[in-house]
């Protein structure tokens, strides 16, 4: 009994020193990430007037009901959508495929490795003015173009063109980082596996759908939700590809960029914080059915 009392009291000595240890961060996500996320959730039922004398006035779900009657949310919904449906499982295979490609026995992989990974340490903004000037009537694009005797095309200027040229830019960018993170995992398969299939008479395509797909499905689960919350946040691209307005003719307009202009534009912060919840069920609603599709199993 008197070993149990110890053994019991030490334990919740450990368990204390324990959660003094975590305190800053505990105190830290506190402040900077849990309080917000509570004051964005009661603003979002409130009109919030922020010129002049600020008030807070309380009006229910008139917000979210809004949402059904703002056909610039639909557009911006669709346009997301869209870019989610065509980015993810583009870069995802893409990322797939270069890392299959570097984890073979080819001269000067370390190189190709650098010169892959180089658009992801990039910052986005570069990039993005980069890519403008590629798109621009004068740009790269239309001079090679030009070299076959195709003439000068406004890229930026085209609805049906202007967020394909943004789901370009993002697939060359990111593709490589999800590269490296197959890279890794395709480089944790046991040798041992493929020599046993090989003896048994597998072929390529056998081995790879039969033991590295199966190994590579956790990572897949990751590289999907990450690439789907990622462009679902879609929002600086967007913004300087088309100075802020979602044009031309909203082709550009996401979900994050809407959030952006009702909340620092229009000063209509509630309504903003509304759309941002809506957003955030989204996204979770999608990671929820992702994660009931790619059901984890052991591959002790």
């Amino acid at each position: 009994m008197l070993k149990k009392h110890f053994w019991n009291k030490q334990s919740s000595k450990e368990g204390v020193t324990g959660y003094v240890f975590m305190m800053p961060t505990i105190v830290v996500l506190g402040i900077f990430l849990v309080l917000p996320i509570l004051y964005t959730i009661v603003l979002a039922f409130h009109k919030v007037q922020l010129l002049g004398e600020v008030s807070y006035r309380f009006n229910g779900l008139k917000n979210f009901v809004r949402m059904g009657s703002d056909e610039r949310v639909w557009i911006a919904l669709q346009n997301t959508v869209e870019y989610v449906a065509i980015v993810v499982p583009i870069q995802t295979l893409l990322a797939l495929s270069l890392a299959l490609a570097l984890n073979t026995k080819i001269k000067g992989k370390s190189w190709f490795r650098v010169a892959f990974f180089l658009p992801t340490v990039t910052s986005s903004a570069v990039l993005t003015l980069i890519f403008m000037w590629i798109y621009n009537t004068n740009g790269l694009l239309n001079s090679f173009l030009g070299l076959f005797g195709i003439s000068a095309y406004n890229w930026l200027g085209d609805p049906e063109v202007a967020l394909k040229g943004i789901m370009i830019m993002n697939i060359w960018s990111t593709a490589p980082l999800f590269m490296v993170i197959y890279l890794a995992a395709l480089q944790d398969i046991p040798d041992s596996l493929y020599e046993a299939a090989a003896i048994d008479g597998a072929s390529l395509w056998e081995k790879f759908w039969c033991i590295t797909l199966p190994f590579l499905k956790p990572v897949t689960f990751f590289v999907i939700v990450m690439g789907i919350i990622g462009t679902f946040q879609l929002f600086d691209q967007s913004y300087i590809f088309s100075g802020g307005s979602g044009g031309p003719n909203n082709a550009t307009l996401t979900i994050v960029l809407l959030i952006y202009q009702y909340a620092f534009k229009n000063l209509d912060m509630g309504y903003a914080l509304a759309l941002t919840l809506m957003l955030a069920f989204v996204v979770m609603s999608v990671t929820l059915i992702q994660r009931t599709l790619f059901k984890e199993e052991s591959l002790d």
